[in-house]
């Protein structure tokens, strides 16, 4: 028996990034997360323990960049909004030919300390680490 399989086109997964991409856009635009009554859910882990994980208030730190407004978005979640610019480079560094595997993982090492270390900062009660909590 031959088993068939179909070869995955390699731009398929970017292309696949980039529609979700623009439709999550989309809806950020239309839809706004500050409103009462908003669809766009709230955090589970801030609604059940108080606690602020690394991504509360990215998607309103995303709907005031679309809106141009850059000081309400790293008032809401600055790590979201350093990610957003940084995400371009580390592309960009993992698909450049030579680049090393281990300079990935690296990469993906320093992303996770310094995510664990905003969610410790931000839920701490003193200044400066309470600006950290979305505003």
């Amino acid at each position: 028996m031959t088993q068939y399989s179909i070869p995955l086109r390699p731009w398929l997964p970017i292309a696949a990034l980039v529609v979700a991409a623009l439709a999550a856009g989309i809806v950020l635009m239309l839809v706004n997360p500050f409103a009462d009554g908003s669809f766009l859910p709230p955090c589970p882990l801030h609604e059940l323990t108080g606690l602020y994980c690394p991504g509360c208030g990215t998607t309103r730190a995303l709907h005031a960049l679309l809106h141009g407004s850059v000081p309400l978005a790293l008032s809401m979640n600055p790590l979201a909004v350093i990610t957003v610019l940084a995400i371009p480079v580390m592309l960009w560094n993992s698909w450049r030919p030579g680049h090393a595997w281990m300079a990935r993982i690296s990469d993906a090492r320093i992303w996770l300390v310094l995510v664990v270390a905003f969610a410790v900062l931000r839920n701490l009660p003193w200044e400066p680490f309470v600006r950290l909590a979305p505003g």
